[in-house]
């Protein structure tokens, strides 16, 4: 199969802050085992609510977060603690900009 001329296919998912998914259906809309957002979890990428996995509730940005952190392992080739160290990055950046634009900056 040649990979250089298939089409990118891409999958949407609009989602409120308020949503809650469970961790099974964080691991189904990343198409991931549970042992990838445990490790997401362990890493400080994702922080649910709940003591214990079986409990675990996100909210609907914790999906955005996990499918950053797969597309960096995957496409970069990354590790899991590289990919936590980016997204950090991202959310800083994210930060500053908010700051330049509340002082008129941008």
């Amino acid at each position: 199969m040649n990979t250089e001329n298939s089409v990118p296919q891409f999958s949407i998912c609009i989602l409120e802050e308020q949503t809650q998914l469970t961790l099974a259906d964080l691991c189904r809309a990343c198409a991931v085992h549970e042992e990838r957002i445990i490790e997401l979890v362990d890493m400080g990428v994702l922080e649910p609510q709940g003591r214990e996995p079986a409990r675990w509730v996100f909210g609907g940005a914790s999906l955005n977060r996990a499918r950053v952190a797969m597309r960096l392992q995957r496409d970069l080739e990354i590790d899991l603690a590289g990919a936590a160290l980016a997204l950090e990055l991202l959310d800083e950046i994210a930060s500053l900009r908010a700051r330049l634009r509340a002082m008129g900056g941008e």
